[in-house]
């Protein structure tokens, strides 16, 4: 799928979750389909409807300046606004990974609680004896290994942390479509975990945020630095109690 098609299908998507009460607008009775119908975006963003149809369909180029209306009109965050420029075209898309620079192993190194240097697919490029040890998992990608079942008993609330972890890898999978890494690590999904298929499919995003979490009774604050050289790629830093 082109980034033009990813486009279309990310703005159907946010368009099939709102209701008209969402929006401001009468129920319109029965509804055969989910969330707002399509004239009624293009309505809210002042958008022709045929054109609004073809956006949908990956079918047209279009301006900031309508895309910056349609997401105002189907009330998108700053980070699907941003996704939805770069999808576009808009944005500058982030440059090609370099490889592991010398400055992000010495921080990974001399960090003094858990650390991992990682790539866009959240594979692991480096971490520290900190960060193998509290894991206690084999698995190098943490979207897997926060996806894994093994790890829910040791994490009450490893769901709302999987999650936003899964929605930033989605962030870097649309602007790569034919990676093929990401088809390799959707595959695994498909077949290892069918039942978080929904987090795929309503196509939510998100940029990372400092957040926390628990792991064998202790909390855990979670930290991302992006290095300019590689902005897709990250060192993920713990430190041990609330943030």
């Amino acid at each position: 799928m082109s980034t033009k098609q990813e486009l279309g299908a990310f703005l159907r998507a946010h368009r099939e979750r709102l209701t008209p009460s969402d929006v401001g607008l009468a129920g319109g009775g029965r509804r055969r389909t989910p969330g707002l119908r399509r004239e009624e975006v293009a309505a809210l963003s002042g958008v022709g409807l045929a054109w609004y149809t073809w956006l949908e369909q990956g079918r047209v180029d279009t301006s900031r300046q309508v895309l910056d209306a349609v997401s105002r009109a189907l009330h998108l965050d700053e980070d699907s606004h941003s996704h939805v420029l770069t999808l576009a075209g808009l944005l500058p898309t982030p440059a090609p990974p370099l490889p592991l620079t010398t400055t992000l192993a010495p921080l990974v190194d001399t960090w003094p609680g858990p650390a991992a240097a990682v790539d866009r697919h959240f594979d692991l490029l480096t971490a520290n004896p900190a960060y193998r040890t509290l894991w206690r998992l084999p698995e190098t990608n943490l979207v897997l290994l926060l996806t894994d079942p093994a790890l829910h008993d040791r994490m009450p609330d490893w769901q709302p942390l999987a999650q936003d972890v899964f929605r930033q890898f989605r962030l870097h999978a649309d602007r790569h479509p034919d990676d093929p890494r990401t088809t390799e690590l959707l595959a695994r999904f498909a077949g290892e975990r069918p039942e978080l298929a929904p987090w795929w499919e309503c196509r939510s995003v998100q940029g990372f945020r400092t957040t926390t979490a628990t792991i064998d009774d202790q909390p855990w604050t979670f930290s991302l630095l992006r290095p300019s050289e590689d902005p897709e790629a990250g060192v993920l830093l713990l430190r041990p109690g609330l943030r």
